[in-house]
Order: C-alpha cells, then sequence, then structure tokens
C-alpha cells in the first residue's frame, strides 16, 4: 500500500475542492491518505473516510516535520505550493508534485483585463497534478461528511421549516463578494417559503439588519441562523435544504458537494478562476454582471470596494436571483 502526504492548508472551499483527489488516491492506488492542514480547517475533513490520517498545525510547519519524516511517505502531493508547503517538502524529502497556481495569469486578469486563465474548473487542474500517478478523475464531484453529532434534525427548526426551505448564505470572507443587506431582502421579498441564512457569527450583526428590512409577513418566515451553528452544522442545514443561494465562498463548494441547486451571486470575483460551484454534467446558476472594467479588482476580495461604486453587486437583479 502506497502511502500519500496531501497538503492544502486552507481555507474551507479550497479543503472542499480537494476531496475528489482524496477519494481518487484512495480508491484508485488503494493507497493511505494523509492530509496535512490548519487546524482550524481541520472539521472540513475530520469526518471523511478516505483520509487515513490527519495532520495539523497551528502555524508553523516545524510543529509536525518530525513526525511526517517518521511516516516516510512514498508521494507528497502539494495542492497549495507555497513558502510553508516547500518549507513541508524540504523537510520531509520524499518525492512530490505541485499545484500548478497560475498567479501569473490570475494577475494579468486583475491588473490588465487579460484572461490568458485556462477554461478549466480547478478540481480538475489538481487531477493535473497527480496525473504522473495515474490518478484520474471518476466526475463524482465533492465529497463532504458530517459527523452525525453535529447533524441538525429539521425538528429543531422553528415551525414551517421541516417542509422545506432555501438557504441563503449570507456572507463571504471580503465584503466585495457580499451582496448589501438591502439587496439580499430585497431577494427574500421575493422568494416563497421559509428562508434560513447561512453564515458565521461574523454574519450575524447582517442578518438582523435583512429580517429588519423585511415587511413583518416576510420576516415570519426568515430564520437567522448565522452564528449559531458550527461549521458542520450550517453544512447539514446546507444538506436538507430545497435550494443554496450563495456567495463565493466556503458553504457554495459544500453545497456542490451535496448536489443541491445552486445560485450563486459573484461581487469582485469571477468565475474565470475557475472556482465556481463543481457539479459535473449538471452545473449551476452564476449570476454577475459582465462587462465592467474594473471586475476583478481581486482575486480574493476587499473590505471594500476600491472604486467605491460598488457596481459588480449593486447593479445585480435580485428578481434574477430570485426566479433562477
Amino acid at each position: 500500500m502506497k502511502k500519500i502526504l496531501i497538503i492544502r492548508f486552507s481555507s474551507i472551499g479550497d479543503i472542499v475542492l480537494t476531496t475528489p483527489v482524496i477519494r481518487a488516491i484512495r480508491k484508485q492506488l488503494d493507497a493511505e491518505v494523509h492530509f496535512l492542514t490548519k487546524e482550524a480547517f481541520a472539521p472540513v475533513l475530520s469526518a471523511n473516510p478516505y483520509i487515513h490520517r490527519l495532520h495539523l498545525i497551528k502555524k508553523d510547519v516545524g510543529e509536525v516535520s518530525a513526525r511526517l519524516r517518521r511516516e516516510r511517505f512514498d508521494f507528497i502531493v502539494d495542492l497549495h505550493h507555497n513558502l510553508r508547503s516547500a518549507q513541508v517538502k524540504a523537510a520531509v524529502r520524499r518525492p512530490s508534485a505541485s499545484f500548478r497556481k497560475l498567479n501569473i495569469e490570475k494577475w494579468m486578469l486583475v491588473n490588465m483585463g487579460i484572461n490568458r486563465l485556462p477554461d478549466v474548473h480547478i478540481v480538475d487542474r489538481y487531477f493535473d497534478t497527480v496525473s504522473a500517478l495515474g490518478v484520474k478523475n471518476d466526475l463524482q464531484g465533492l465529497d463532504y461528511f458530517i459527523p452525525a453529532s453535529d447533524e441538525v434534525a429539521l425538528s429543531s427548526l422553528p415551525q414551517g421549516f421541516a417542509e422545506g426551505y432555501t438557504g441563503f448564505v449570507i456572507g463571504a470572507k471580503f465584503m466585495t463578494k457580499q451582496l448589501p443587506a438591502e439587496k439580499i431582502a430585497s431577494v427574500i421579498g421575493r422568494l416563497e417559503g421559509p428562508v434560513i441564512m447561512l453564515g458565521g457569527s461574523e454574519d450575524k450583526a447582517k442578518g438582523e439588519t435583512v429580517t429588519a428590512l423585511l415587511r413583518p409577513g416576510q420576516a415570519q418566515r426568515v430564520y437567522n441562523a448565522c452564528g449559531k451553528y458550527n461549521l458542520n452544522q450550517s453544512a447539514s442545514l446546507v444538506r436538507q435544504a430545497q435550494r443554496i443561494i450563495t456567495h463565493d465562498t466556503g458553504l457554495m463548494h459544500i453545497a456542490a458537494a451535496f448536489k443541491k441547486d445552486i445560485t450563486s451571486v459573484w461581487g469582485n470575483t469571477v468565475p474565470a478562476f475557475g472556482m465556481y460551484p463543481y457539479l459535473p454534467g449538471r452545473g449551476s446558476k452564476i449570476i454577475e454582471v459582465k462587462g465592467l472594467s474594473c471586475r476583478p479588482c481581486s482575486k480574493l476580495g476587499h473590505a471594500q470596494c476600491p472604486k467605491g461604486h460598488f457596481r459588480c453587486m449593486m447593479e445585480i437583479n435580485e428578481a434574477e436571483i430570485a426566479r433562477s
């Protein structure tokens, strides 16, 4: 049995996007799969049955270097390809392959408006990294496994939600990836049936603002779940939703792992970066304002619009999201 170490330190969505490679290595090579990531992201992979062992760091790879050397891996699959992962490879000294990040091509798109990126999803590019091992994409999509203790019972939700609801992921790591509260409220006002707003504790106040903007009859069918559940519990709510509306964020990829009906809304980032919902053979609905010369303004995001107008989100059509 081969012993293979996969490296991806962050973040939620990026790690979820590695799961087809994890599964394929385990099943196609009958390999013992180890995975190195940050301690904060352990819940993303803690229940994954294709992983033999998780290796976790808080900050510095020196925390695990000696242990990794003792494992005597046959191969290292570096899906992060940064200075920290280079330090791991130098310390462990085993054969390896590294993900090609295309940073120059991303820079050209952001700074010059020239798109030289391949029209290929990042999952397929991850598989290019392991092609020398003979590992191929099985086209079964992403994986996400929820520990039984984190499954949320529908009976625990407010009255009326057990019959079905739309999940609306209202947050994202950066402000420029998020619809303003007023536009979220406008979308929710056009939806039929219950809506659960999903996000972390940092999104709780925004959820309260959205609720306050709704008419009383609309507010009664909206549940602000932001900050009330941990990541895996939020994933459980995503899994049980009838539909997911989301920004470009980690829960979007978790929704794709559950093969949900997804409408993704894009602000300063663009699907051309190759990180849209990965649903082989199905696809999803993508809402974006095309033709803006300032978009994308970053491959990640900003705390506020660099131009001050925030047209990439302000010109999004709420009715199009609701009916998509």
